[in-house]
């Protein structure tokens, strides 16, 4: 029998990267995780699974072997929707956890993902400074990057991350090639499971009903969008994602931690209502066994910020192949 290649994983939120790795054949050793609600559900539903409830600042990796790091650390700090505060932000200095981690397990391989917008932010200054500090910390690991859009392996939602790859010398890691096939929120949703969700105000769910689908707030009459979107309609930027209601036949944009705020609206292609948790979940690919806990925001919140399952598993076959070769 195979030797299963192992996996120490910070940052695990809601277990989509986790969940990935392990379809692709990883087994994951340790989690850690910060936030109560999201070590409940990876708990749940891998009850066989080390999680630790801990402030990375607080853990100690020495002692631990693993092949593989992973983890997505906080990207709030670096988010386009964020206040764009990069390392004056103290979480957008987790990344110095990450690369501590990784120099106390020294695994064969690591892989950090993060927003895409981390490319672009500062002109380039933050990412530039993370690669640095990766690259003179952890001196003997290749470090290279690309940013994945997770439209393009079989996921229904239009999500770009980062995905950071540090190997030991020797080692030859491939990102994965993109799938042909684009998945429409209309295949995803097919026979999905009914579910608790959010709701619109009354004031809202008028305004959402003039709507058409894979329409938004141009869409809207001229009297409802200038009362609708108050100073906004004057603001830069596409803003194309406010009072969004999504087409059966397009992928999803991409999914947020509040699926009903005027900035980040992602309403039901026929209902006048956001997407539920069961299909926020099948829009992330999770399974439908897969249960979140804590309250439908917290669901929601750790839905939003994980990773696709099955992008998480397009990576972690790339991973095994890296591995096997070496």
């Amino acid at each position: 029998m195979n030797k299963k290649f192992t996996v120490v994983e910070l940052f695990a939120g809601a277990g989509g990267l986790a969940l990935g790795l392990e379809k692709a054949g990883l087994k994951t050793i340790f989690l850690n995780e910060n936030n109560k609600d999201a070590v409940k559900t990876l708990i749940k539903n891998r009850p066989k699974w080390d999680v630790n409830n801990e402030d990375i600042k607080n853990v100690s990796f020495k002692g631990i072997k693993a092949d593989v790091v992973t983890g997505g650390f906080p990207c709030q700090a670096f988010s386009y929707a964020g206040k764009k505060l990069g390392f004056e932000d103290t979480r957008g200095t987790l990344f110095f956890e990450f690369s501590r981690a990784v120099k106390e397990i020294q695994p064969k391989i690591f892989i950090a993902e993060n927003v895409a917008g981390l490319v672009s932010h500062d002109e380039g200054r933050t990412l530039k400074t993370i690669l640095k500090i990766f690259r003179e910390d952890l001196d003997h690991y290749d470090v290279e990057y690309k940013v994945l859009n997770s439209v393009d392996f079989s996921v229904p939602q239009k999500r770009k991350r980062i995905i950071i790859v540090g190997t030991k010398k020797g080692i030859k890691f491939n990102f994965p090639k993109e799938h042909n096939k684009i998945i429409t929120v209309g295949e995803a949703l097919k026979n999905v499971p009914k579910s608790e969700g959010t709701t619109y105000s009354e004031k809202r769910k008028r305004v959402m009903e003039l709507i058409p689908p894979g329409g938004c707030w141009i869409n809207l009459p001229e009297k409802v969008k200038k009362e609708y979107m108050g100073v906004s309609i004057n603001s830069g930027g596409g803003k194309r994602g406010m009072a969004r209601r999504i087409s059966w036949d397009e992928p999803c944009l991409t999914l947020t931690t509040s699926p009903s705020q005027k900035q980040t609206e992602r309403c039901h292609p026929k209902e006048t209502r956001p997407f539920t948790i069961r299909e926020y979940a099948r829009i992330q690919t999770f399974p439908d066994d897969w249960e979140f806990e804590g309250s439908i925001s917290s669901q929601y919140k750790q839905i939003g910020n994980a990773v696709p399952v099955k992008l998480a598993e397009e990576i972690g076959k790339e991973i095994v192949k890296a591995l096997k070769k070496f």
